[in-house]
């Protein structure tokens, strides 16, 4: 653990920057490189991560800067508590949103393409690892990614 305080904020910025890079990564080439295409509520998450990102670059170039590092990691967190609730509403805990998602894509015939489009549906996990969907690992990675950035921030304050 960094123990001087600029050690600290400068680990902070890096989780900031590496939380939601890997985290969007990860999103985009379960998508593009394994054909998990996202749900309407798989989208919402990744809107905090790409927010989250531009803070964190902004507290990397602006040195001294604690603020874009504060808000990169609470976008972090809203992102991970919007997997928390995804994550329950694919193992039924509560209701979700009723629509899904298409991956149609604009151009030629355009009713061709919505009807032979997979429908995606926020309520079905499409991968698992040890029971955890997508959506149940971003909730773990990015609050626990949104802690660690805390807890670096905290200790760099009291040095």
């Amino acid at each position: 653990m960094p123990t001087s305080g600029s050690a600290a904020l400068r680990l902070a910025r890096w989780l900031a920057l590496l939380v939601p890079a890997a985290l969007l990564g990860g999103a985009y080439l379960s998508q593009y490189g394994f054909g998990l295409y996202p749900c309407e509520m798989c989208w919402w998450q990744r809107y905090p991560h790409a927010i989250a990102l531009a803070l964190a670059a902004l507290g990397l170039a602006v040195p001294g800067a604690r603020w874009p590092v504060v808000l990169a990691a609470v976008a972090i967190a809203v992102s991970g508590l919007i997997g928390g609730y995804h994550a329950g509403v694919e193992y039924h805990w509560w209701e979700g949103v009723t629509r899904c998602t298409s991956t149609a894509a604009p151009g030629g015939n355009v009713l061709e393409a919505i009807l032979d489009a997979p429908l995606i549906r926020c309520d079905q996990a499409q991968w698992t690892l040890f029971g955890i969907s997508l959506a149940g690992f971003n909730f773990l990675f990015s609050i626990a990614g949104a802690a660690l950035i805390g807890v670096f921030l905290a200790r760099s304050q009291r040095t």
